[in-house]
This record gives structure tokens, sequence and C-alpha cells, in this order.
């Protein structure tokens, strides 16, 4: 509390002004260790942190401090030109908003380049061109979110050999980490350096209650230490789904669905509270076996009681206009079609009754995945979590509810014909 007071006290005896300034120019002694630059002789400098970890101001700082040591042609590499511009530039901690007033850089437009008055350039690059790296040479790079390009691979290999200027020519990237090929072979790479920094450390810069949010919704799974922590997270061995086959089933859905489910994986009991009900809400269009399904939302929650995951059943059911409501009933049996009569006595219930294991229920849904025949409309990151740990020998021990109702969803509105699952409509 002292040490609190001293800084106020300075504070008020210098002004905002002031103190602002001497914050902005005395990076090295404010930042975290993992902000700063590692010592030694490398090329490439890895810094992967959680969501508003400060990889931001990481970067732009890096930026500054080689312009200061002499760099003159520096390339910014962002998802897409407008991240560069937004985040890179003219975010809070962007270029253009740091260091004295006069020796900040003029952006211009028409070149996508920054000037600073000492002469240094940078040049702004989408990684949805790679091709327009070729040609450029430069001293000194900065990518922005790698593991969010289209094609980090491909848009490093052309980057690498425009870095051929001057005496030490460097790259630093900043990520939020994904389990994706070229991130594994940037970190393998023997001269690359890596530091990393999750979310909580830079709680003082963020919104009050933020790190609390996240925490209360994402806790220690693998999205949240991915996403928090700025862990990359592997997909674990011997699980039916993978990230990468995940990202690749995103699509637009289609204007006219032919039938849409609401479908739900009860907690265990009457009286859970400690488990979540898995609701997941998908439609089907197409014909034959170019039939596709739709994933439109994963209302799953938890702890949820009897009236409360009914409620969240109806609503949904009211809100995607659906066809019908499917119900797991191997747990609750009849008390399951009750309580959702008690909170919509015209729901047009389903039940139905597993017969074989979970996993052995999955596969074929798996399946279809890999087919290309699953299509997701949106992102469910809580239920693509439990997704990628599902069938792995050391996944998570409590019951996959958002995944049981995803197969119960997908499995009605594809293999039904089947045989798959049993059906019994109420």
């Amino acid at each position: 509390m002292g040490n609190e007071g001293g800084v106020d006290a300075f504070i008020q005896a210098i002004g905002i002004a002031e103190a602002k300034r001497i914050a902005e120019d005395e990076w090295d002694s404010t930042a975290r260790p993992a902000q700063l630059p590692p010592e030694g002789d490398w090329r490439v400098w890895l810094f992967m942190g959680g969501r508003g970890a400060g990889k931001t101001r990481a970067g732009a700082e890096w930026i500054r401090s080689r312009i200061a040591a002499g760099a003159r042609r520096i390339a910014l590499i962002a998802p897409a030109l407008n991240d560069a511009r937004e985040v890179m530039i003219d975010g809070a901690s962007g270029l253009s908003r740091l260091g004295p007033a006069d020796d900040r850089p003029a952006y211009e437009s028409s070149r996508r380049r920054l000037v600073w008055p000492c002469g240094a350039v940078a040049y702004v690059f989408s990684a949805e061109d790679c091709d327009s790296l070729r040609g450029p040479q430069f001293d000194t790079a900065w990518a922005d979110e790698f593991a969010a390009w289209p094609d980090p691979q491909g848009v490093l290999d052309t980057l690498r050999p425009a870095l051929r200027l001057g005496d030490d020519p460097r790259l630093m990237v900043t990520t939020t980490p994904r389990p994706i090929p070229a991130l594994k072979r940037l970190i393998a790479a023997p001269d690359t350096v890596m530091t990393n920094s999750g979310s909580a450390e830079n709680i003082a810069h963020l919104a009050p209650g933020f790190i609390a949010a996240m925490q209360a919704a994402y806790g220690a799974s693998r999205l949240g230490r991915q996403e928090l922590d700025g862990e990359l997270i592997e997909d674990p061995p011997g699980a039916l789904w993978t990230r990468d086959q995940i990202e690749q089933a995103f699509a637009s859905i289609p204007g006219d669905l032919d039938r849409i489910l609401v479908a739900v994986d009860p907690p265990a009991t009457s009286n859970a509270r400690s488990d979540e009900c898995g609701i997941v809400v998908a439609g089907v269009a197409g014909e034959g076996n170019s039939r596709i399904a739709f994933v439109l939302a994963d209302k799953s929650f938890g702890p949820a009681s009897p009236s409360a995951w009914a409620g969240q059943v109806a609503e949904a059911f009211e809100c995607f206009e659906a066809d019908a409501v499917i119900a797991e009933a191997n747990q609750g049996g009849e008390m399951v079609a009750s309580v959702l009569r008690a909170a919509a006595p015209d729901l047009p219930v389903t039940l139905v009754r597993a017969s074989r294991g979970k996993r052995t229920r999955a596969e074929p849904v798996a399946a279809l995945y890999a087919a290309g025949r699953v299509r997701h409309a949106g992102r469910f990151p809580a239920l693509e979590d439990q997704m990628c740990s599902f069938g792995a020998p050391d996944g998570p021990r409590s019951s996959p509810d958002r995944v049981d109702a995803l197969v119960w969803a997908v499995s009605a509105l594809l293999l039904k014909s089947a045989g798959t699952p049993r059906l019994r409509a109420l």
C-alpha cells in the first residue's frame, strides 16, 4: 500500500502527461521479462501469449528498439491488411501511439507504409497475399497472429528470404498459439527463441473482471490453456476429432434447411447440479448422400437444474424454429420427458436410448466430419475443446455432454436410415 501511495504522489507531483511519457520512454524498465527480446544470437523471436497478454505492445516496442539501433526497412505482416492498420499501427499499443509525439511515424495509406522522422520505413503486408513479399528486402520484420494466417508456412517461407539487409536481420512473431504444423516447426527451428505470457500476467492493463470471467467460462480447459495461458495444446492421440479438421468444417448456412433439431443430453439425475446439460442445435440440407448437417448453436451449460435445462431447450426450439427435440433418456428415463413437458407442453419430443458406448456411437459422426458432411455455422469453443479430447486415453473423465448432444443431433439428421440412433416418439 505504501508503494502505491508513493506512485500516486509521484504522478501528482510531475503530472499525468509527464508520467505517461516516462512510462512510454522507459519500456525496458516497465515491461515484463516475456515482453523483452531474449539475449543471444537468434534470428526469430517467437512470443506466444494469451489474449490480452501484451503481445502487441511487445512487438511495437521491439520495432521501436530496432529503429533506434539503425533498422530502416521493416515488414509488418498481419492476417489481413485491416488487422495491421487496426492493431499493429493504430491500436491502443500500436506503433503510431508509442514514443514522443515528434518521433512517431506517419502512415501513408496510398503506399501502405509507415514513415518515421529518422527515415525508417515499415511496409504493411497481408498474410492473405503471400506473393506481395516477393521482391522487397528488409532488415527487420514483425509477424502478428501467425497462427491465424491462412497459409502460415507459405508466407513464412516467402518472408524469410526477404530478410537479407543489414548485419543482423531479425524477425519477431507474436501469436496466440494453435497446434498447427507451421507453428510447431517454427518452435523447433534452431534459430528460434521463445517467450511466453498468460493473460493474467497483464491483468493491470485489462478490463476489470475480464480474467475472472474468462476463468469462470473456460478455466483449465484445453481452450482456456491455449487462449488465456498461451500454451500450445496438442491434439491428444486417439481423439476422434482434430482441431485442423474442425477448422475445415466452417461454412455459411444455406438459405433453407430441410429440418432443424435440438438435441439434449441431460445431466444424469433429476437433481444433478454439478454436470452440464448438452444442448446442440443442428439442421440438414441437400439430397441423398450429398446431405450435409449444419451445427447451428451450442446452448450447453452447467450446472444445470431440470427446470433450467428444460427452459433452455424450449427457448432454443423457439428461437431456431426447430422441428423436433431429441433427448437421451438412458439416465433420466421418463423424467426427461416430464421435465420437458413441464417447460413447454406442446414441445415435440423424441426420446433416444443408447444401446452402445459413447465412442462407438460417436465414430460414425466423426467419419461424417472427415467426409465433409458436417459443417459448423460458427465458433463453439467449449464444444470444439470437448470434441478434440473425446476418445483420447488421457481425455477428461467427466461426461462429454456437448459431444453426446452433437452425436445425437448429427446421427438423427444423417444416419437415421441406418438405424442409429433408435428413436421413440412421444
